[in-house]
């Protein structure tokens, strides 16, 4: 396993390269702003900042912005009308998103898969005897 510093080598030549390649990503339609004015992006690990520019990458490559994201993970739970989920969602941060997105998938495929592996059950035929057939029975017994 390489080092977070190794890979920012690798990828983006220095920490520079790679925040200003973060900040190019972090667009309004993505991402909330939770960073410190006074430190900036600058501040944070190497290892934060690879995490981050995979996410922002993978968001905008698969949905383009938070909304649509959201939408997403609403339509995979079946609760496309639910304003409160809506609204808590809106406030988890990009990568919270991802990993509530992926799980939700998870469990939508499982309950696909489980619903067409499932036997559908026969009706049980009920037997409709008169008193005197069931007294007959009965007695035969």
């Amino acid at each position: 396993m390489k080092s977070p510093l190794t890979l920012v080598k690798e990828r983006f030549g220095d920490k520079e390269k790679l925040v200003a390649a973060v900040q190019a990503l972090a667009t309004k339609d993505l991402w909330l702003d939770q960073v410190s004015e006074e430190k900036g992006l600058a501040h944070v690990s190497n290892l934060k900042l690879l995490k981050l520019h995979t996410a922002l990458s993978a968001a905008k490559k698969d949905f383009g912005s938070r909304a649509k994201l959201v939408e997403a993970i609403l339509g995979l739970e079946n609760r496309a009308k639910d304003t409160g989920l809506k609204a808590r969602l809106d406030a988890y941060s990009l990568p919270a998103l991802l990993d509530t997105h992926r799980a939700a998938s998870r469990r939508s495929k499982a309950a696909k898969a489980k619903a067409a592996t499932a036997k559908p059950k026969a009706p049980k035929k009920r037997l409709l005897r008169s008193k005197k057939s069931q007294a007959k029975a009965a007695a035969g017994k």
